[in-house]
């Protein structure tokens, strides 16, 4: 070999050995990633914006940056906030669902706290008055049965009857990976559902609002200003757990991707966790005793359940607390099978859908959105069947939601 060629193959091995053993290589070669920043953590893009306006913010507890509330960050960047609206389990998040929830001084801010969730949903016009501009930070869970996207709607009518702009902090949507359900029909509008949209709508709340606009779904077709601080570094496939639970009951990141499906059995005789600590995760009921080997107890929880379904009996059931929910990404649907199977497994099918969350019959249909679903059951209808009944509205919507993403 000549002396030439052995230089030559010693530099090449030589810049070899450098490139792996070398630090800077390993991080050339694996960048970290992006980090998500909420939009209220981004507050460059619109403290200064906030400046000399008195501010409403529409929060609660998933409200915010850090390890403080949106609120008590803000106050200490010298936003002037001039009102709290606290939506369903109020601001601080300590009123059990479904909950009357009053208004009151809230006692760490000394700021007026007004409840969405009580006397009224809709801000009035003399709540708005000293109001110039209102923050909307509230993290949603994709699903249209889920009623903060119902206070985002009357809050955005409210600010556009009176002319006031709001301003949206958006945050990423744990269930924004895929749309499933049927379409609302409107006969069946209610506080659980207020629009045409499938029962997992793949949006966020920035998303959602531009929806509410373009759509002309706001009361008189009126259009609310709103500016919208983004999500960085967000698509809709960003697996996201959240920093706080979004609301009592949804007190893990099982239940909160579980929460589309087995919100369902609301619209059952079937206790689905309520009264203790894995509600939206296990679902059973007395009678189904010898049909399951798993058991649970429901009890007085303050603050989650206070009066659940067959308190202090031992119910029989399903327990979804390992399922492997990568398999709503793989599928892009809610999980049918479930509800299939406790129907044909209950004893006294005519009770199935006799809720014990409304006194008549209907509350299946409210939050499924159509009419048939309950007889496609008793019918003995497939997943499939059911599934083809939602069509051709199902793909319309997912045509019609490209306009109004943020992300990709």
């Amino acid at each position: 070999m000549t002396r030439s060629v052995t230089h030559l193959l010693n530099a090449v091995l030589f810049s070899f050995l450098l490139q792996i053993c070398s630090p800077l290589t390993t991080l050339a070669i694996d960048p970290p990633h992006k980090k998500l920043l909420t939009g209220a953590e981004q507050t460059e893009l619109y403290v200064p914006y906030l400046k000399g306006k008195r501010v409403g913010m529409v929060v609660n507890p998933t409200s915010i940056i850090g390890k403080e509330t949106t609120v008590d960050s803000l106050l200490k960047r010298g936003v002037n906030i001039v009102k709290i609206f606290g939506p369903e389990h109020g601001f601080r998040g300590n009123a059990s669902n479904g909950t009357h929830v009053d208004d009151e001084i809230d006692t760490k801010t000394g700021i007026k706290a007004i409840s969405l969730y009580g006397k009224h949903s809709t801000p009035t016009k003399a709540e708005l008055a000293d109001v110039d501009v209102m923050i909307f930070d509230i993290q949603d869970v994709g699903v249209r049965f889920y009623t903060y996207i119902n206070t985002l709607q009357h809050v955005m009518e409210a600010c556009a009857a009176n002319k006031k702009e709001v301003l949206i902090l958006d945050r990423p949507n744990p269930n924004g990976f895929y749309i499933d359900g049927p379409i609302l029909d409107p006969k069946f509008k209610s506080g659980i559902g207020l629009k045409p949209i499938p029962a997992v709508h793949g949006l966020t709340v920035g998303e959602y609002a531009q929806m509410l606009n373009g759509e002309n779904w706001l009361d008189n077709k009126l259009k609310c200003k709103i500016k919208i601080i983004k999500v960085a570094n967000y698509t809709h496939d960003t697996p996201y757990e959240l920093p706080v639970n979004p609301s009592p009951n949804l007190n893990t990141p099982q239940s909160i991707l579980l929460y589309p499906t087995t919100c369902l059995f609301e619209g059952t005789y079937l206790n689905y966790g309520r009264g203790t600590q894995f509600p939206f995760t296990i679902v059973g009921a007395p009678a189904l005793k010898g049909k399951y080997e798993f058991s649970f107890t429901p009890v007085s929880l303050k603050g989650m359940s206070e009066s659940p379904l067959f308190m202090n009996q031992v119910c029989y059931g399903l327990d979804l607390r390992n399922y492997d929910t990568n398999n709503f990404r793989k599928t892009k649907q809610i999980n049918l099978g479930w509800i299939i199977e406790l129907y044909n497994a209950s004893p006294n099918k005519a009770d199935f859908f006799n809720s014990s969350l409304s006194k008549e019959m209907g509350t299946i249909e409210r939050l499924i959105g159509v009419a048939d679903f309950r007889k496609q059951i008793i019918a003995g209808k497939s997943e499939q069947e059911i599934r083809a009944s939602w069509e051709p509205g199902l793909s319309q919507y997912k045509k019609m939601r490209k306009k109004y993403l943020l992300y990709p």
